[in-house]
């Protein structure tokens, strides 16, 4: 098939063409005699389709306005629903590997974001997509023999308090049994994430505490603090579990639990915490406005108009 066609623009959508052609046996159905190609071979069926009954041929435009019309109708309701939540009033653990404890600041007093910085629809569509991928796991690990939990008695999440409640965290698992051909000892911390295709294969090369370390120190900090109310879950392994979106392919890790990295994000809560009750502003991560961190904050605007 010559490579020009991945070049060419599908006659019904305008994006590119996947080599699908008119065969000799359609070329009566062509208009102007001009071959035409596809992006799929519903795409063909809807050319073929719409000639053979002498119409004018699909309007892409409105084909794709109909379909902008119900997605933003879906990204509407999505970002409704987002901006009605009740704000946290608290600092999440599962935040606390973040490395710009300004930022952590700013979500902790709820510090609007820059114009256009709030999340839309896809972005929550994408989010939802994830919990999606969370309950499936679940499913997949209790059909393989795992003797998973991840609701106390009353329904809830497992999780913990600390810090007079301004510091909180909810796990999404505890194990505690599993296949006897797998090597693992029990009870045990399960933290599950999803991702797409290039992050996951950075997990799966670097290992979870090297490749994800905001998820390194939220387990650390977990296994740390469910001590009290699951006794031995500091002493096993965590198992990390990574899902890949794009393929569904599944990677697996257990963390032994890392003491000091868990102190270390405690007094990281401390800091930040009496920071934010005195009013005062802690450093920046850089002091370069043009630091990848920076540029992807959505305080990155305010944050670099004080002084300091």
């Amino acid at each position: 098939m010559p490579d020009a066609i991945g070049l060419m623009a599908c006659y019904i959508y305008g994006q590119p063409a996947r080599g699908f052609g008119w065969t000799p046996l359609l070329q009566r159905t062509q208009l102007s005699g001009t071959r035409r190609y596809f992006c799929s071979r519903r795409c063909q069926r809807i050319h073929r389709q719409t000639t053979n009954k002498g119409k004018t041929m699909v309007d892409d435009d409105a084909l794709l306005h109909f379909s902008n019309q119900v997605t933003e109708q879906i990204d509407q309701a999505l970002e409704a629903v987002e901006r009605n939540k009740t704000p946290r009033n608290y600092l999440g653990a599962s935040r606390l590997g973040e490395e710009c404890q300004r930022r952590l600041q700013y979500e902790y007093w709820h510090q609007p974001v820059d114009k256009g910085q709030h999340f839309q629809g896809r972005t929550l569509r994408i989010f939802q997509f994830g919990h999606s991928f969370e309950t499936l796991a679940i499913d997949w690990l209790r059909q393989a023999g795992f003797d998973l939990y991840t609701e106390t008695r009353d329904g809830g999440q497992f999780g913990f308090q600390a810090l007079d409640g301004t510091l909180r965290g909810h796990v999404d698992g505890i194990f505690n049994g599993g296949p006897a051909a797998i090597a693992m000892t029990y009870p045990a911390l399960w933290e599950c994430k999803s991702m797409n295709s290039r992050s996951w294969k950075d997990t799966v090369k670097k290992g979870v505490t090297i490749s994800k370390p905001v998820y390194a120190a939220q387990m650390a900090l977990y296994q740390a603090y469910m001590e009290e109310q699951v006794p031995g879950i500091s002493q096993h392994p965590a198992l990390f579990t990574a899902v890949n979106k794009d393929t569904c392919e599944l990677y697996f890790e257990q963390v032994p639990f890392d003491q000091g990295l868990a102190q270390r994000s405690s007094d990281k809560a401390v800091k930040i915490l009496q920071a934010c009750d005195a009013g005062e502003l802690l450093p920046r991560i850089s002091s370069d406005a043009g630091h990848y961190i920076c540029k992807m904050c959505p305080w990155q605007q305010q944050c670099w108009e004080v002084s300091s």
